[in-house]
């Protein structure tokens, strides 16, 4: 009997005899559902798991091989593969304003910070500041308290609204198509096109390999963000690459 479990984005595979297998994608690694008895792909694959029903391939397109599996036995040693943030959907305001203000970060580093909040990321931090309509580069211990309450309201509601669409779209088949850009998104992956809110044209600021999207009328303002003052800013409180930032906590 297997059960399938979640550690912030890391897929657990609770086996027997106390045994489980910790996956973490990152950003190109897949799993397909195959025949059984499939073969892994040469190239691409990375490794296997044989059911009666089907085998589960774990592949990944990318040179730098990010994608990460492990075996461990017993709850202690999954733990330790816990980077340690709190699931928001299980937060009430009060806990999840602590951990939003306990370090002073920019606010979007915050939220998709693995050690601050468990699997939220970049895509679901772009919608939930666009639907709190506050600025990403905002210090976390300068956010007021309105803000914090609006950040607070919009990732309740996003993420919510996000498991409730996806879950829709997919029913009972396996995901196979994984991206983080959709076309229901306000803000994320949208650079250029009308903000659904105000009709203005959704900005973006580029750190390293990172993209943050955001809507300059409705967030900041009106003030454009420059790549070049993001880079300064950002010096020493952001990863220097999405890989970077989605391993933290390993």
């Amino acid at each position: 009997m297997i059960e399938v479990r979640r550690l912030g984005k890391r897929i657990v595979l609770a086996l027997e005899e106390d045994l489980y297998i910790v996956m973490h994608l990152m950003i190109a690694g897949r799993l397909r559902w195959k025949p059984p008895g499939h073969k892994i792909p040469g190239r691409l694959g990375l490794g296997a798991f044989d059911f009666e029903s089907g085998t589960l391939l774990l592949t990944e397109a990318s040179k730098k091989k990010r994608a990460a599996l492990h075996l461990c036995r017993g709850l202690g040693a999954l733990r330790m593969h816990d980077p340690g943030g709190i699931e928001p959907l299980d937060a009430d305001h009060r806990r999840f304003r602590d951990q939003l203000v306990e370090w002073n970060h920019t606010v979007k580093r915050a939220l998709a910070d693995p050690r601050i909040f468990s699997g939220i990321g970049n895509a679901y931090s772009d919608e939930i500041l666009h639907r709190a309509k506050v600025s990403p580069l905002t210090w976390t211990q300068r956010l007021t308290e309105e803000e914090i309450r609006r950040v607070f309201d919009a990732s309740q509601d996003v993420l919510t609204e996000w498991v409730a669409r996806l879950v829709d779209q997919q029913g009972d088949e396996f995901p196979e198509k994984v991206t983080a850009f959709r076309p229901e998104m306000a803000a994320h992956g949208k650079y250029g096109q009308p903000c659904p809110a105000c009709g203005d044209p959704i900005q973006r600021i580029v750190f390293a390999d990172r993209e943050t999207n955001y809507c300059a009328t409705c967030q900041t303002g009106g003030k454009l963000l420059a790549d070049r003052a993001l880079s300064r800013l950002l010096k020493g409180d952001w990863p220097r690459s999405l890989e970077e930032l989605e391993s933290l906590g390993d």
